[in-house]
């Protein structure tokens, strides 16, 4: 039986009525082992509950608990799932993780495929270390929406692209979501010579007969770091190529708007900068729905900046930032001729302010990685000493971790900081917050 390790004990909850203490253990409920944090959350919503606890010195305790339903128990436990993380087993011949430089901490090769988390933190799973009785226990619990990372719907191809011989099996598991009415939101990494081309085709039409289900589709080039001796040989995508993607989505965009109002499938940026054309409107990203795998976080951007500039100048009559001065950021390659643009936008409101911006190039993970994301702190420090950045550099909340004030490489915010003798911001990537920060800044940085 799993024993799950309670951490924190609510003051004034139910739980410490009941005499439960820090360092208990849980062991049922209503005569249920409980897996992991969704058997826990679905069934102490029921108004009457059977409590069985281990206390420290072995004592088992059944607690009979009535409450109001959806009242929390008040506890907390060592693990946020209950249960450990699963990985991947997966060798995608993509793999992003398989292409890091030795050396990096042991988190960034763990290969997450749990989906469990698709739920909680929005991340995308293939589903093939689940068996028929997990896809069940999401349909009982009507966990969703539940993010799939497809790549190809031919069985065949899924296996080979996944190096698993189970793969082949995701379209029976989508199927068993959907006759369950479960909402769905799909990706596809493209590879060259792989799947792109008719197997695309394949693979968008056989999505879009789940649709409105399956909520939408984002498409994105694979990443190709430097790193990638002994793997599969695979090739950058070229603007023809990139032109013949955006001409696939955008003919089953036009389908799908027919058939229920929606783009259902989805180009990211990288597509339409690559191909040399303008980025589309706000209207085609039905609500960014895809925004976390970078389908229209440069339109957002764009409009965010023009948001900020209209709502200063309808607060200060029409007046613009009297102010002046002199600030920096940097961006990835692929999106420098964009980050430009916002600063000239920016002036609208605030001509004496001069946004300097400094294109990154990867020399870490390699020149093929252009995205903002992936920028170390030794490569910002490398092509950013000695130059004039102004009052403060700002960078975009993205490129360290969520939780800690660190870089991909382990340098520290505030080594990069010592390294370039600047108020080094932390901003999140947004076009309103941004500028905000950057007029409003205080002449004492943080």
């Amino acid at each position: 039986m799993k024993r799950h390790k309670i951490t924190k004990v609510d003051e004034g909850g139910i739980a410490e009525e009941l005499g439960i203490e820090e360092g208990d253990f849980l062991l049922a409920i209503n005569d249920k082992e409980i897996e992991d944090i969704f058997d826990y959350d679905f069934i102490v919503n029921d108004e009457y509950l059977e409590v069985l606890i281990e206390k420290a010195n072995g004592e088992e305790w059944l607690l009979e608990v009535e409450k109001d339903y959806d009242e929390d128990l008040g506890m907390e436990f060592g693990e946020s799932l209950m249960d450990e993380y699963r990985s991947c087993f997966n060798k995608c011949v993509f793999c992003f993780i398989d292409q890091n430089p030795p050396g990096m901490r042991e988190t960034i090769y763990f290969k997450d495929d749990d989906t469990r988390l698709s739920f909680l933190q929005g991340n995308y799973v293939t589903l093939t270390n689940m068996k028929e009785k997990d896809i069940q226990r999401i349909i009982d619990y009507k966990l969703a929406p539940i993010n799939i990372s497809v790549h190809t719907t031919n069985p065949e191809l899924r296996c080979q692209m996944l190096h698993n011989r189970f793969a082949g099996k995701v379209m029976d598991y989508i199927q068993m979501l959907y006759d369950a009415d479960i909402p769905m939101n799909a990706q596809v990494v493209l590879c060259k010579g792989l799947n792109d081309g008719d197997e695309l085709r394949r693979t968008i039409g056989d999505l879009l007969d789940y649709a409105p289900t399956i909520e939408s589709l984002s498409v994105v080039p694979v990443g190709l770091s430097k790193y990638r001796d002994g793997l599969c040989q695979l090739e950058s995508f070229t603007k023809e190529d990139a032109r013949e993607v955006i001409s696939i989505i955008e003919g089953f965009q036009q389908q799908a708007m027919e058939k229920f109002g929606e783009h259902f499938v989805h180009a990211s940026d990288e597509w339409y900068i690559t191909a040399g054309y303008d980025m589309p409107g706000e209207d085609r990203y039905d609500g960014y729905i895809q925004l976390e795998n970078g389908v229209g976080m440069t339109r957002l951007f764009l409009t965010e900046a023009q948001d900020a500039v209209d709502i200063y100048l309808e607060d200060h009559d029409g007046k613009p930032w009297a102010g002046k001065r002199k600030v920096s950021t940097i961006t990835g390659l692929i999106a420098y001729d964009y980050v430009c643009q916002v600063a000239e936008i920016y002036k609208q409101a605030a001509p004496g302010l001069d946004l300097q911006v400094f294109p990154i190039r990867n020399d870490f993970f390699g020149e093929k990685i252009t995205v903002t994301g992936l920028l170390t702190g030794q490569d910002i420090v490398k092509q950013l000493q000695g130059k004039d950045l102004g009052e403060a550099l700002f960078l975009p909340s993205q490129i360290v971790k969520a939780d800690e004030p660190i870089f991909l490489d382990d340098m520290t915010v505030e080594e990069l900081q010592n390294a370039l003798q600047v108020p080094v911001i932390i901003v999140q990537s947004s076009g309103v917050g941004l500028f905000n920060r950057m007029i409003e800044m205080e002449n004492e940085h943080e």
